[in-house]
């Protein structure tokens, strides 16, 4: 599995993808003991661990398994602000799936003037994770990670967003460990088998959650498979009651 999740995030071997919900305006500054806490009460705390701190883990370049937040056999943890079961979406296109959950509060371009890029504007988060049904070299999970990126930006772009994602979006790619005799593949680049397969997925899981978001918006009902539920924990709850549902994937990470 590769992933930019805050707890897990790194390429190695991972047993489960949390994607959690917390208020607007969080301000915890642990996140990766946080999510840890919440894997833990939703029954995979055994495996969660805290993790090292941000820029202790082991070298890149040490195997499988570096990065930061946790051990291998562990978890991945994503985390948002944006109503993950109002707008998640799923699509699938010949064997991969993709799960999305979608909040734009905070959408812009990636490259912008410095003064721009200090500006807060809200909450905003788009998270993607993606399950292959094939083995992937550690370069092609580099290049998947692309393919969702440009398939996420095409998707934002044909719902009539002017901005390439937030600055907070994580995407998380599970493939099959390989075992002996396993074919690899090399590559998941958007004209390759594999990644032309993911990227339609994430395109159109994209969509469809960039779509409820609107719906939720503006005060109609998200579409089919969506129930609409509250941006965020009510007042009162604490930071380690947030929601969070565990995104299923049908490959072993």
């Amino acid at each position: 599995m590769i992933s930019s999740a805050v707890l897990g995030g790194g390429i190695g071997e991972r047993s489960w993808v949390l994607n959690a919900q917390v208020p607007h305006g969080y301000t915890r500054r642990d996140p990766q003991i946080h999510l840890a806490e919440i894997a833990a009460g939703a029954g995979a705390g055994a495996e969660a661990g805290t993790g090292p701190a941000p820029g202790t883990g082991p070298a890149p370049g040490s195997g499988h398994g570096r990065g930061t937040g946790g051990p291998v056999g562990a978890g991945v943890g994503l985390m948002t602000a944006a109503d993950i079961l109002g707008t998640r979406a799923h699509a699938a296109d010949e064997g991969v799936e993709a799960l999305v959950t979608a909040g734009t509060g905070v959408s812009g371009w990636a490259a912008v003037p410095p003064a721009d890029a200090l500006v807060h504007q809200g909450p905003g988060t788009i998270n993607t994770v993606i399950a292959l049904p094939v083995a992937l070299s550690d370069a092609a999970l580099v290049n998947a990670v692309a393919t969702a990126t440009e398939a996420k930006v095409q998707a934002l772009l044909d719902h009539g967003q002017d901005a390439s994602g937030t600055p907070t979006d994580a995407v998380c790619v599970a493939a099959r460990i390989p075992g002996p005799g396993t074919h690899v593949e090399q590559f998941a680049g958007p004209r390759s088998l594999w990644g032309a397969r993911l990227a339609r997925a994430v395109h159109r899981a994209t969509l469809r959650a960039v779509t409820r978001e609107a719906e939720l918006r503006r005060g109609a009902p998200a579409g089919p498979g969506a129930p609409r539920e509250p941006g965020a924990p009510p007042a009162g709850v604490p930071y380690g009651a947030a929601r969070s549902e565990p995104a299923p994937t049908t490959a072993p990470a």
